[in-house]
């Protein structure tokens, strides 16, 4: 550590930051606009002007910026001296002349980091008399608005999008006081994390647009911590909710997971919570009648009470269903009887992954160990599309060359400028193998496309490059051997490899391929992570649950085996083919369904309970690191919402009604936490994830609601012009008031980042031990899964066939969509807007002999019928292969891959 010197008093540094980022770190309030802590200095704003001064002798001093100078031992700086408070509130005197000072009707309002930081320097009266610089703003696609004239020209919007995020679309365009941000002409920001640019900018110029269909101001929003429902990664995130409706999704700093950005379905898929398929409503269809008609909830449990007590009920779970409410169900119904909701192939997919990251010698890593990861094999999976923020990781792994060049050559690794002049385009080994191109090629060092055997062959064969013991594959051809030892060589000359792959591809020999290759790594002494992504938020959670899978509950309801049926949060269309579906549940007597949405299931249950979303429920998640983390309910629902309550609170209702003393015991989620952590021994930890609700501080509970909170009558005007009390949370110590504890508050509870001063979202600053590092006392969320010590696990040996073309046959993969492929963002309206229409990816030579040109018709003979669709050309698909994109309307319940005959033209 470093010893330096702020307004005279000595303070001890990390020498490898620069001034800024001590000074924050230490506390103390320094106006920035161009320096982000994930994205380093290039001293565009001259706002963090500070004096510097060579020794004690030294009283003249001179101005240098902090972001742009080294914490050194030593270092004497003064912040409050009056020159360069004066310099500071000059600077922002300049920026200041073109913006409009549109405060009132900005959204950005009350969070806005220039109103922060021109408060913080003291500049009040506006001289500038002049015409003002102006824009015409940009159409930016549905989840972006556009308002080029309050730009101070920070160029951090385009730092993060192209340095950072790979994006090519946006650019600084013009010269000196007239630079322009946007694209060259108006269109959709192609990016996956454009979102992020509304948090990144400074001002107004990015804002929310799903936020500005229905704006409410940032004092007037209700907040809780919460997880990402979109994927398998955990990202954590604040919901902010007003007048019984989810607004927007801001990121929640969590220094091991998402850190400072998002992806754009996790920020804007929110929608399916205030959309037209909520169920708000319990709904009974008695036998003999078509229509379901709407109940109360007394007469919704009493009737589920007579379709269970003395009856044979089995349940089916489900991975987008919190740990608590899957455990309701798996204690009604009996463990014997609980089925994971999953397809037998895709359950045994991620049983064999934990088999392998709970047996084997590589730890499985957290999105910033991915980041520290200077060489990356991907067998398998299109990380863009189906664990985005991974993929983002991914972008500044593969940056550790550039660092390494910039250590021998003495630059400090923040000068980010620098960095990238001096490095070029030098980038860490990153390898990848898929069906298909994917957003990532362009900083992949090599690249490889085959059939999901295929990439398992070349998987086993850097093994076998690796570890000679490791099975060798063979009829390999020499070009692919020889890729398959320059990717060994890569791996084995870093220090810190990462191998990732997934359930993506339906492979199992391509999960122990990665398995094999991340195993000989350790066996060489190297510290190699293996990082398998899921598919749903629980995913792992329900997998270590266990339970048999769905088909084995189909066939049990087919035989005859069980009369009633309860299905949670889960749509059993979309796991697998419409017949299978329709057999199990038309031969079952009685099926309920407890579900936040209408779908398929829903409509063929005789009763209907609605359930909490993300947003109006608590509960536990498991990430695909093995992280449980906890979310917190953001609201709860008033009238007309209707019965809507937590799914296991339904499911304690149906086990008290039919008899079961230990579900009528339950009065809080602290009492099945409980109950879980005891039945399951591998879920012991669940107590610790947070604070129960007995927690507080001071004797008083924590907000949801920030200080200037206003409006709780007017909010509900419509309903009624009385004063409704506020709700009570027994869940969890926060309250749904702004009436609390305002203070340092343990990581997993903090409901929205605030400081004094600090409005916007670099408030976060004030959160954490250090800038950029954890949050103060330890990141949310306690692993499950760790290696086992000292484990040499033999080999996995079966080497699968090489791919052979089926005459008139293609083998159809799955081609996944960042937006589409998701069940719950889908339905969000502005994801909906970016999801591509169904299709069929062919390469040009198979789309030739088909006579089908890029657009036109193609029959696909799949095992639930004929599909008709338009042909997409991808020269990079192999040949023998087709490329169908699951989830998307009409290419549910698909599974893949899968042999199919394609036919060209119309479909008869």
């Amino acid at each position: 550590m470093a010893t330096i010197y702020i307004d005279g008093r000595p303070y001890e540094a990390d020498p490898a930051d620069n001034l800024l980022h001590a000074c924050l770190s230490l506390g103390f309030d320094l106006p920035y606009f161009c320096w982000h802590p994930a994205l380093g200095s290039v001293g565009a704003c001259r706002q963090c002007a500070v004096k510097q001064y060579r020794d004690e002798q030294d009283t003249r001093g001179r101005i240098v910026m902090a972001c742009m100078t080294p914490a050194a031992d030593g270092t004497r700086i003064a912040i409050d001296e009056p020159e360069a408070k004066a310099f500071r509130a000059g600077v922002i005197e300049w920026l200041m002349t073109n913006h409009p000072h549109d405060c009132p009707v900005c959204e950005e309002g009350g969070e806005c980091h220039l109103q922060d930081m021109t408060v913080m320097t003291g500049h009040v009266y506006r001289r500038y008399r002049f015409r003002k610089r102006t824009f015409r703003n940009q159409y930016l696609g549905p989840f972006i608005n556009h308002e080029m004239n309050r730009c101070i020209a920070c160029y951090r919007c385009v730092r993060f999008y192209g340095d950072y995020a790979g994006g090519h679309d946006l650019q600084a365009l013009g010269m000196h006081n007239h630079v322009y941000f946007g694209r060259q002409a108006d269109g959709v920001l192609e990016n996956e994390f454009s979102g992020n640019l509304v948090e990144v900018c400074p001002t107004g110029v990015f804002t929310d647009k799903t936020l500005g269909k229905r704006y409410a101001r940032k004092w007037d929003l209700r907040g809780a911590p919460s997880v990402c429902v979109h994927c398998g990664l955990g990202c954590n995130t604040h919901p902010n909710e007003r007048g019984n409706a989810v607004r927007r999704i801001l990121n929640r700093y969590n220094g091991e997971v998402n850190g400072y950005f998002l992806c754009d379905r996790g920020r804007f898929g929110y929608g399916f919570v205030n959309g037209d398929r909520r169920l708000r409503q319990s709904r009974l269809r008695r036998p003999g009648e078509t229509e379901a008609l709407a109940v109360t909830r007394g007469m919704a449990v009493q009737h589920a009470a007579q379709l269970i007590a003395g009856r044979r009920v089995i349940g089916i779970g489900s991975p987008r269903a919190s740990l608590e409410a899957n455990f309701a169900l798996y204690r009604l119904v009996g463990a014997e009887h609980f089925y994971s909701g999953l397809a037998a192939r895709e359950q045994r997919l991620l049983a064999r992954m934990l088999d392998i990251l709970r047996q084997g010698p590589a730890r499985t890593p957290s999105l910033r160990d991915a980041e520290q990861a200077d060489a990356v094999l991907v067998l398998g999976e299109d990380l863009l599309n189906t664990a985005p923020r991974l993929a983002l990781s991914l972008r500044q792994a593969v940056r550790h060359a550039a660092w390494d060049i910039a250590d021998h050559l003495r630059i400090d690794r923040w000068n980010d400028a620098v960095v990238r002049n001096a490095s070029k385009d030098a980038k860490s080994p990153l390898y990848i193998a898929c069906f298909a191109a994917t957003r990532l090629d362009d900083i992949a060092t090599g690249t490889y496309h085959g059939s999901p055997d295929e990439l398992a062959r070349f998987g086993l064969a850097v093994a076998h490059a690796l570890d000679p013991a490791a099975p060798a594959v063979p009829d390999l051809p020499d070009a692919v051997q020889q890729l398959a030892r320059q990717v060994a060589q890569a791996l084995q000359s870093a220090r810190r490899p990462l191998i990732i792959a997934g359930p993506s591809s339906g492979s199992e020999a391509l999960i122990q391929a990665a398995a094999n290759v991340a195993w000989a790594l350790c066996r060489d002494g190297c510290d190699a992570a293996l990082c398998f992504t899921a598919p749903e938020c629980n995913s792992f959670g329900l997998a270590l649950m266990g339970g048999r899978p769905l088909d084995a509950a189909l066939q049990a309801l087919r035989t005859g085996e069980a009369d009633t049926l309860i299905v949670l949060e889960n749509d059993l269309y979309r796991r697998m083919d419409r017949d299978s579906v329709d057999a199990g549940l038309g031969a079952a007597r009685h099926v309920i369904a407890i579900d936040c949405l209408t779908h398929g299931t829903t409509e063929d249950a005789e009763l209907v309970l609605p359930a909490g979303t993300f947003a109006e429920a608590d509960g536990t998640l498991v990430s695909s690191e093995g992280r449980m983390q906890r979310f917190f309910q953001v609201f709860t629902p008033v009238p007309p919402a209707g019965d809507v309550q937590e799914s296991w609170r339904w499911l304690r209702d149906l086990g008290a009604a039919a008899g079961d003393a230990r579900a009528a015991a339950w009065q809080n989620l602290d009492d099945v936490i409980a109950a879980c952590a005891e039945a399951l021994p591998q879920f012991a930890p669940i107590t610790q994830v947070a604070p129960s609700a007995r927690f507080r501080i001071a004797g008083m509970k924590l907000e949801r609601e920030p200080h200037r909170y206003s409006g709780r009558t007017a909010v509900l005007a419509d309903l009624t012009v009385h004063e409704p009390k506020p709700p009570q949370d027994p869940d969890s110590p926060l309250s749904f008031t702004m009436e609390g504890y305002y203070g340092p508050e343990p990581a997993p509870l903090i409901p929205f980042f605030w400081a004094p001063g600090w409005n916007s979202i670099q408030s976060v600053n004030k959160f954490q031990d250090e800038v950029g590092e954890s949050l103060r006392g330890g990141d949310p969320g306690r692993r499950l899964i760790e290696p086992a010590a000292d484990a040499v696990p033999p080999y996995f040996a079966d080497v699968p066939p090489a791919f052979r073309r089926r005459p008139r046959e293609w083998l159809l993969v799955p081609l996944y969509h960042l937006f589409g492929s998701e069940e719950l963002s889908a339905l969000a309206p502005a994801v909906a807007e970016r999801a591509p229409a169904p299709y069929l990816a062919l390469n040009a030579a198979d789309a030739a002999a088909l006579g089908i040109g890029d657009g036109g018709l193609a029959t696909v003979r799949l095992a639930s019928g004929p599909q008709r669709l338009p042909v997409r050309i991808r020269p990079e698909l192999p040949a023998g292969l087709a490329g169908l994109p699951p989830g998307l309307p009409g290419l549910v319940g698909i599974t893949l891959p899968a042999w199919a005959r394609i036919e060209g033209g119309q479909a008869p």
